[in-house]
């Protein structure tokens, strides 16, 4: 019992880490109509630069603030360079042009910081464990990255729904044109929407730094999780993303904690062993598969 609560609260803390990076993609695609597979890159400049900040000042905090600055200042620059080019191209071209971007910051993280991973170290206010549940005591930090990740899905539930920006992205994610023709500022608008999905995404790298090595090619491997959460979510929803990545995050834990226990009551532990590591690595995809039979949009599409 206490094995399952400790791995519920762990794949919570993913499902978490996952929203953060795919409430930023999802934003970008649902109102930009842009398919950025760079996302995971803003994830690690996060990560490398929060990692530096904290390492050089001794402040976490300080960390976390160079994390989000950079990570939306390199957005910015990335929309205003490449994407405003790519608004009115294929799909196609939009893959092909941020696949190139992946490749161009990882090259650019090595330039700067070498090939050697960086490792962060959980600030010593959160070092510690906190009690839940009596005999159950969970790290502080990852109670503080859980948190976090539940005040972000409120700020962004209110900006949306409850200030005039919020009002003009929402139009703008409807009728681009017509918000234009309204006075809206519609170039702006989208680097604004844009920076803050990579701010979103540097904030998840900075969370991330204590827990995972910090190295370049990093956001590759969340990148592919976030598109599986934001398929399951429903493209284009911050709600679909919510519901999405705490699913994924559970199913993904669950499996790796539990399936091999269960079928070695089947077949030998060696073999066992190897078969749930396959089966957990699929799992989050068979659930992918799963959903869109029934629910091609995914679970909370968004309207429109």
């Amino acid at each position: 019992m206490l094995l399952f609560i400790e791995q519920l609260l762990n794949g919570l803390q993913l499902g978490i880490m996952l929203f953060l990076m795919s409430a930023g993609m999802t934003l970008v695609f649902g109102i930009l109509q842009v398919i950025n597979l760079a996302h995971g890159s803003f994830y690690m400049i996060g990560a490398y630069v929060g990692a530096t900040v904290t390492a050089r000042t001794g402040s976490f905090l300080l960390g976390v603030l160079a994390a989000l600055t950079a990570a939306a200042l390199a957005g910015v620059a990335v929309e205003i360079l490449v994407l405003r080019r790519l608004y009115k191209k294929e799909h196609l071209d939009q893959v092909l042009a941020t696949f190139g971007l992946i490749m161009f910051f990882n090259e650019l993280t090595r330039i700067l910081w070498g090939r050697q991973p960086l490792f962060m170290d959980v600030p010593v206010w959160l070092s510690g464990s906190v009690e839940f549940i009596p005999g159950i005591p969970y790290p502080a930090y990852r109670i503080a990255v859980i948190t976090v990740g539940i005040g972000v899905g409120v700020v962004l539930y209110l900006l949306f729904t409850r200030t005039r920006i919020g009002m003009q992205i929402r139009a703008g994610a409807g009728n681009r044109e017509m918000a234009g023709a309204l006075g809206v500022n519609i170039r702006l608008l989208y680097t604004l929407v844009f920076g803050l999905g990579t701010l979103l995404a540097g904030l998840a790298g900075m969370m991330a730094g204590p827990i995972l090595a910090v190295e370049a090619g990093m956001g590759e491997e969340i990148l592919i999780l976030t598109l599986v959460v934001i398929v399951i979510g429903g493209i284009g929803s911050i709600r679909g993303a919510l519901v999405g990545a705490l699913i994924v995050g559970l199913v993904d834990t669950m499996g790796r904690a539990f399936l091999p226990a269960l079928l070695r009551l089947f077949f030998s532990a060696a073999h066992a062993d190897g078969v749930a590591a396959s089966l957990s690595s699929m799992s989050v995809y068979l659930l992918m598969a799963g959903i869109l039979i029934f629910r091609p949009r995914g679970l909370l599409p968004a309207h429109g």
